[in-house]
C-alpha cells in the first residue's frame, strides 16, 4: 500500500496558454522538491513531461504528462498539459483527474487565449481554481496592471496569497502575514482582502472575524477550502521558474490549501442507461467499491497501450478484476502503475485519489469508467464538452498496401485524442482542432507507425435537404425474357423535423394491399440509399419525412430489388419537385485581435459571407469578435488571420448550423454533379 492516505493527496492540472512556463515550473518543482537534480531544458528535450519525439522537435507540449512530489508530508500530482490551442482537448480531458487548475500566466503576455478557455473550463467543471504568475524576474513587466487585468477579466475574487518582493527575487506571504515589504500593494491590505474573502462563505466565521475575535489561518482551512470549492476564492500566486523563486510558498500553500480528494467536489458519475440514467454516489473511502476514471490512453513503445486512470472510490492492487463501464467482461489488472514522466514504476496498490495506469488492456478507451461491481451497471462520467474539430485534411496512401496500417494507425490516434475525429466515406478525412494539430499527428503516423499519407483539402460536409411537399412515382420493368422484374412506387415527400437522431421517418400509408408488406422494407432501403447519396448534389439528406401511399406489384415479376429501383427513382423524382436545397455547414467563430485590427476583420468576414454577432473589449487593448461563417470560406483563415494581425491573432471555431447555400453556389454545386447509374 502507498505510504500516504487519500488526505495526504493533492492532484493538480498545471494548465494556460502556450508559452507561460508551465513545463519550466513543473521542472522547477521537480528540482525544488528534491525529485530531479537539475530543471531540464526544453530546447534540448530533455524535460520530465516533454519526453515524445514530437514534442522534444517542436519545444512545445503537445499532450498531458504526469509527475508527482512529495513535500511536507503530501503527495502531490501533477498534470503538464498542452497550452497551444491546438491542444486544448488534452488539457481538457484532464481535469476529471483533479480538485485543482493552477492556470499559469506569463507575467509579460498577460491573459491570452487559452487563458480564458481553462479558466471557464474549470470554473463549468465545478474544480477549484489557482492562477500562477510565471516569470516574475521577466524585464519590463507591470505586475500591479496585470493583477489588475485579472481581476478584471476573471472577478474580483481573484487575490494574492503573495506578493513578490526585493525587485522579485522572493515572495512574501499575505494569508498568512500581515506585515512586510513587498514590491508593490500593501501586504497588510493584501492580507485583510483575502481573509475577508475567505470568511464571507462561512456566517458564523465571518461573525467572529467583524467582533474582533482572531482568526488564524489554521482555523480558516476549511473556509477557506470552502471558498475555493464555490469559485469565491481564486488565489493569485507568483513565481519565477527560471529563477527558482516563489517555489517553495508554492508548494506549502498545495500542501495546506489546496483540497484533498476528500473535499473537491463531487464529479457527475452515473450508471443505467436512457431514461433509466441516475446520479451515482459515491465517496472516496478505500474499503468500499471501485470507482476509476480514464482519463488518458496513450501507446507506449515499450510497454503497449496504456490507461492512466483516476481512483475516485475503492482500493486497486495488481490482483483487482474490473469491469469497464458497462460491466461486460472483467479484466485482471496485473500489473499497475504510478507514471513520472516517460517513467513506469510499478506499485502494489492505488488508493482514492490515486492517479495510476494499466497496461495492455486493449478494450480500455478514453473516459471509461473502470470499477469491481457488476451490479453499477453501465457506470459512466457525465458527457464532457471538447472543442468540436472542424480543420480538416482528407488522406490517401502514399504506398499501395500501407491501407491496414494506416486504419490501425488512425484508430489508435483517434483513442488517445478527444478532439482528433475520423471520417470515413468518398474519402478518408481527419479532422482536428487546427493546421498544427493535424500536422502532429501525421508525424506521429510517420514516426511511431511507420507510415506516410499525401493530404489533400476535404470535400465540405454540405447536406441536402428539402423546402416543400411533393409527390414521386417511378415503374420499374424489366423484362430479359426470363423471370421479369417489375414495381411500381408512389411517394410523397416533406421537411421533417425530427428532435434528435437523423432527421428522417418513413411511413407506410399503403392501403389495401396495392403493395404486400413484404415488399415495404424494399421501398425503405432504396429511399435510405437515396439519402445517403444525395439527389441533387451528390451529398446525404436529412428533414425529410417519406410516405409511400400507393403502388403496383406483380404476382411474378416483382422482387425486392425491382421496388429497391423504383423507390430510389420515384424518390428523386419527388425531391426535384420539393424545392430542393443544399446545406453548407456555418460555424461559430471567435476571434481575439487588436483592437486596430478591427475594421481588417469585418471587411474580411463580410468577402467570406461571414457575419459578426457582437463584440467585446478585453485588457490589452484586444478585441473578441463574435462571428459566423461558412466552413467552405475558412480553408486558409488561420493563415490570413496571422497575416492581416502580424501573427497576434487568434481564433477558434465550433459547429453551429446548416444553412442553405446562396443559389449561385447551389448552381455550382449541382451542375458538377454526376450520378451513378442504378444498377437493374
Amino acid at each position: 500500500m502507498p505510504k500516504y492516505t487519500t488526505t495526504d493527496i493533492r492532484n493538480l492540472v498545471i494548465a494556460g496558454h502556450a508559452g507561460a512556463g508551465k513545463t519550466s515550473l513543473v521542472e522547477a518543482l521537480l528540482v525544488r522538491a528534491g525529485v530531479i537534480g537539475a530543471p531540464g531544458d526544453i530546447n534540448k528535450g530533455t524535460t520530465v513531461c516533454d519526453f515524445d519525439p514530437e514534442e522534444k522537435e517542436h519545444q512545445h507540449s503537445l499532450n498531458s504528462a504526469l509527475a508527482s512530489i512529495d513535500h511536507g508530508g503530501v503527495h502531490v500530482n501533477l498534470i503538464d498539459t498542452p497550452g497551444m490551442p491546438d491542444f486544448l482537448g488534452h488539457a481538457l480531458a484532464a481535469f476529471p483527474a483533479v480538485e485543482t487548475v493552477a492556470v499559469v500566466i506569463d507575467a509579460h503576455a498577460g491573459i491570452e487565449m487559452v487563458t480564458r478557455k481553462i479558466m471557464e473550463a474549470a470554473a463549468e467543471r465545478k474544480l477549484c481554481r489557482m492562477i500562477v504568475i510565471n516569470k516574475i524576474d521577466h524585464d519590463n513587466i507591470d505586475l500591479p496592471a496585470l493583477v489588475e487585468q485579472i481581476r478584471e477579466t476573471f472577478g474580483p475574487q481573484c487575490l494574492p496569497i503573495n506578493l513578490p518582493a526585493e525587485g522579485g527575487s522572493k515572495v512574501v506571504d499575505v494569508f498568512e502575514h500581515e506585515s512586510g515589504e513587498a514590491d508593490f500593494s500593501s501586504i497588510s491590505e493584501a492580507h485583510t482582502n483575502i481573509v475577508e474573502q475567505v470568511v464571507e462563505v462561512d456566517e458564523e466565521t465571518a461573525m467572529a472575524y467583524l467582533e474582533g475575535e482572531e482568526v488564524s489561518p489554521e482555523k480558516l482551512h476549511e473556509v477557506f477550502e470552502k471558498a475555493l470549492r464555490e469559485g469565491h476564492l481564486i488565489p493569485i500566486c507568483f513565481t519565477s521558474a527560471a529563477k527558482m523563486v516563489g517555489l517553495t510558498e508554492l508548494l506549502d500553500k498545495i500542501e495546506r490549501l489546496m483540497p484533498n480528494p476528500t473535499e473537491g467536489n463531487p464529479r457527475p458519475f452515473e450508471h443505467g442507461e436512457g431514461e433509466n440514467v441516475e446520479a451515482l454516489t459515491y465517496e472516496p473511502d478505500p474499503s468500499k467499491h471501485v470507482i476509476a476514471h480514464v482519463f488518458k490512453v496513450t501507446t507506449d513503445p515499450f510497454v503497449g497501450k496504456l490507461s492512466v486512470f483516476r481512483i475516485h472510490q475503492g482500493t486497486i492492487t495488481k490482483d483487482s478484476q474490473l469491469y469497464i463501464g458497462d460491466a461486460k467482461k472483467p479484466f485482471k489488472v496485473g500489473h499497475l502503475f504510478k507514471l513520472h514522466g516517460k517513467e513506469h514504476k510499478e506499485v502494489d496498490a492505488g488508493v482514492p485519489g490515486d492517479i495510476c495506469a494499466v497496461a495492455k488492456v486493449e478494450e480500455i478507451q478514453f473516459n471509461d469508467v473502470l470499477h469491481d461491481s457488476i451490479a453499477h451497471g453501465h457506470v459512466h462520467l457525465k458527457a464532457m464538452k471538447f472543442p468540436v474539430p472542424m480543420a480538416g485534411f482528407a488522406i490517401e496512401s502514399k504506398s499501395r498496401g500501407d491501407e491496414q496500417k494506416i486504419a490501425k494507425a488512425l484508430s489508435a490516434m483517434e483513442a488517445e485524442d478527444p478532439c482528433f475525429k475520423l471520417e470515413r466515406g468518398s474519402e478518408t478525412v481527419i479532422r482536428g482542432l487546427g493546421d498544427m494539430h493535424l500536422r502532429v499527428l501525421l508525424e506521429k503516423m510517420k514516426n511511431r507507425y511507420n507510415v506516410e499519407v499525401d493530404t489533400h483539402p476535404p470535400k465540405i460536409a454540405y447536406k441536402e435537404t428539402i423546402g416543400g411537399k411533393a409527390e414521386g412515382h417511378h415503374r420499374h420493368k424489366k423484362q430479359t425474357g426470363g423471370a421479369g422484374q417489375f414495381g411500381e412506387v408512389y411517394l410523397r415527400v416533406e421537411p421533417y423535423e425530427a428532435e434528435e437522431g437523423e432527421g428522417f421517418e418513413f411511413v407506410n400509408d399503403i392501403f389495401g394491399g396495392a403493395i404486400p408488406g413484404q415488399f415495404i422494407p424494399a421501398i425503405e432501403k432504396g429511399v435510405r440509399q437515396m439519402l445517403i447519396e444525395g439527389c441533387i448534389a451528390g451529398y446525404p439528406m436529412q428533414n425529410v419525412r417519406v410516405s409511400v401511399y400507393d403502388g403496383k406489384y406483380h404476382a411474378v415479376d416483382s422482387k425486392e430489388v425491382a421496388f429497391v429501383t423504383a423507390a430510389r427513382r420515384a424518390f428523386a423524382d419527388a425531391v426535384s419537385k420539393a424545392k430542393p436545397q443544399v446545406l453548407e455547414p456555418v460555424v461559430d467563430l471567435e476571434i481575439t485581435v487588436p483592437e486596430n485590427n478591427m475594421g481588417d476583420i469585418a471587411g474580411d468576414l463580410s468577402s467570406k459571407r461571414g457575419r459578426i454577432m457582437g463584440s467585446e473589449n478585453i485588457p490589452g487593448g484586444m478585441i473578441v469578435i463574435k462571428a459566423q461563417a461558412p466552413l467552405a470560406e475558412l480553408s486558409q483563415y488561420q493563415n490570413q488571420l496571422k497575416s492581416v494581425t502580424g501573427g497576434q491573432g487568434s481564433y477558434g471555431m465550433s459547429f453551429s448550423h446548416y444553412e442553405a447555400v446562396p443559389p449561385q453556389v447551389q448552381q455550382q454545386l449541382v451542375s458538377q454533379f454526376k450520378p451513378k447509374a442504378d444498377e437493374d
